[in-house]
Formats: structure tokens, sequence, C-alpha cells
């Protein structure tokens, strides 16, 4: 019989799609969103990120995540993408967030397959931001590599997304789906809100 060590467990279960961590009681429709100013990447060059600021031009989908180049995220990373335009063209903009470090950052959000230079993510590296949501994080456990085969040095905060609106709200919390299932369900979220406001052209 076959021994499996606890990061090759918490690998499978974590990154292959599937969230292992546990239950938690994430911030819900309604809920204030707490606001945020981070380092963050886009298209390999760090930035500084406020969600306040961003809020100011439309609603933003704020994305948590595991962490950069594992299975699961690499999938999300990819579609959201993928449909970046969809979501630009519903006012809505992206901000994905984990315990990376920038460094890590920077070459996930230039990476073509995954963020591609068009989604950006930010370096929550405390998991404040992820608590601050009443996100599970799970602790960093050495000897986990990701996708590269890099080992990585950090903790996990459970995949959720929000959907905040202009007025600091969130309209909507999307956790237990799969990477994919998650990215179409903030789209149609998006797209609703973007049906139900009156039109800015004259």
């Amino acid at each position: 019989m076959r021994n499996f060590s606890l990061p090759s467990i918490l690998f499978a279960g974590l990154f292959l799609g599937v969230i292992a961590l546990p239950v938690h009681a994430a911030l819900k429709e309604g809920d204030s969103a707490p606001l945020f100013k981070v380092q963050a990447s886009l298209a390999g060059k760090s930035f500084t990120f406020s969600l306040k600021d961003a809020l100011t031009k439309g609603p933003v989908v704020v994305y948590f995540y595991p962490s950069a180049y594992t299975s699961g995220c690499n999938i999300q990373a990819h579609e959201f993408a993928v449909n970046h335009d969809k979501f630009t063209a519903a006012n809505a903009a992206i901000i994905g967030v984990s315990l990376d470090s920038i460094a890590r950052l920077n070459s996930f959000s230039a990476d073509p397959n995954y963020c591609a230079g068009k989604i950006p993510v930010a370096s929550d590296s405390k998991g404040k931001i992820a608590k601050s949501y009443d996100l599970s994080v799970q602790e960093f456990h050495a000897g986990i590599k990701d996708t590269r085969g890099i080992e990585i040095d950090h903790g996990f905060a459970e995949r959720t997304t929000f959907i905040v609106t202009s007025d600091g709200r969130i309209a909507a919390a999307i956790g237990g789906l799969s990477p994919k299932a998650n990215v179409e369900k903030a789209l149609e979220k998006v797209q609703q809100l973007a049906v139900g406001k009156p039109s800015e052209k004259p």
C-alpha cells in the first residue's frame, strides 16, 4: 500500500480544481467589501492596486485563489484572460488575489498561457486581505511544488470570487465551484449588472 505525504495530499486537493480548504463563512451578498491597497502585477510589471480607485470606474471582480502555477489556478487565470473582453464590455475590472510573492506574480501575470498580460494579480503575502473577506487561509507546508516543479513558499486562500459594485457592496460571492465554472458565474453576474444599469449613451 502506497503512503502519501501531507504535501502530496494537499497538492492533490488544493490544486486539481477542487477546494480542499475548510468551508468558511465568507462575506456574502450585501456585505460591505473591505477596501485594500496592495502591490500587484500586470504583464510582468509591478504596480499599486487600489480597490477604492478601481471601483470609481465600475464593478470589480475580486477573485481569491490558492496559488499561481497550480493546475486549478492556471485554468482559472486562463479563463479570466480569454474572457477579458467580455468582462470589459460589461464595464467590470478584474483583480486576482493570492498569497504568492510579487516575484512569482510578475511571472504569472505575463505568462501567455495563464494571465497573458491581461489579468492583474495581487500579492496578499500574509493573507490579511483574504482574512478580511472572512476566507479560510491554509498555512504553508514545505514540499509542495507548482506545475513548473518549483517549491511553493506560501500559504493558500480558498478559491472564492466576489463581485463588488461601485457602492462598495458585494453583489455576489461565488465559491464551491470548479475554476472554469467560477469564471463563468462571475461573467454571468457582471453581465446581469450591466444590463440592469441605464445606458450612458445618449
